[in-house]
């Protein structure tokens, strides 16, 4: 998973619902064609990570279980 450059303008950025009022330690996710993009919360102009379709949703499957 190589971290992307990406523009923040780019992209739709959202938080889990899950993180509620918590500002120090949360990541935020944006859908792309090719799968998500992750990136730390607290460094929204830092790099992201590129997750395949496949890898996000098997991981959202194993995290709600």
């Amino acid at each position: 998973m190589p971290a992307v450059p990406q523009s923040v303008s780019d992209h739709a950025w959202f938080k889990s619902s899950y993180s509620g009022g918590n500002e120090t330690e949360c990541v935020e996710a944006a859908p792309v064609a090719a799968g998500v993009l992750i990136r730390d919360s607290k460094r929204p102009d830092g790099p992201c990570l590129s997750v395949p379709a496949e890898a996000w949703t098997s991981f959202i499957a194993n995290a709600l279980d």
